[in-house]
């Protein structure tokens, strides 16, 4: 079973969808035993840090995710919670990732959202996937690049479109609005 953490994140429903097309079967949640027992987790997101971080340890989620011993997978603010710091809100994470989120600097449009390259692969979440494919971004803060960085893409600077440490995976694009391609990465990732 594959649980995806419920919380006040924008994109669960669409995550739940694109699995129901894979034929996966999975649960949104918030109970702890379900989250642990899960084979897989994925812990999407759109928001905003701080005020999704205030949710997520009222909830005791905050604590529980970085404990958690099975593949999670972070997505879009899912990804940048698991960081250590975020300029939005000047929200403390996670810290499973020692990384900084950054707001873009304005010297384009920003938020950041469409289709956009990444290349530089360096997680089995990639099997298969061709060097420098599109995949839907949607965000006005990045990753730093760093030694958790398995994936980069390039606007107005470049930054980290995944990571990985240990179980925990996480992607800056939405996987499940990047047509086929993401849903070969959901794919992999399944297969962890």
């Amino acid at each position: 079973m594959i649980a995806i953490i419920k919380y006040n994140g924008g994109n669960v429903s669409s995550v739940q969808n694109a699995l129901n097309r894979l034929n996966v079967k999975s649960i949104i949640t918030d109970d702890f035993e379900a989250i642990q027992k899960a084979d897989k987790v994925i812990f999407p997101g759109v928001g905003e840090a701080s005020s999704t971080m205030k949710i997520l340890k009222e909830k005791g989620l905050d604590r529980l995710i970085p404990s958690l011993k099975q593949p999670v997978l972070g997505i879009c603010l899912g990804m940048q919670l698991m960081c250590k710091n975020n300029e939005e809100g000047n929200t403390v994470g996670m810290g499973i990732f020692n990384i900084n989120v950054k707001k873009f600097p304005a010297k384009d449009i920003v938020p950041h959202m469409g289709w956009n390259t990444i290349s530089g692969f360096k997680s089995p979440v990639f099997s298969g996937i061709e060097e420098k494919t599109d995949v839907y971004f949607v965000h006005s803060f990045y990753c730093e690049l760093s030694e958790h960085t398995t994936s980069v893409c390039d606007y107005i600077l470049p930054f980290s479109a995944s990571l990985q440490k240990d179980n925990f995976y996480a992607m800056q694009f939405h996987p499940e609005k990047s047509g086929e391609i993401g849903s070969r990465l959901l794919q992999n990732f399944l297969k962890l």
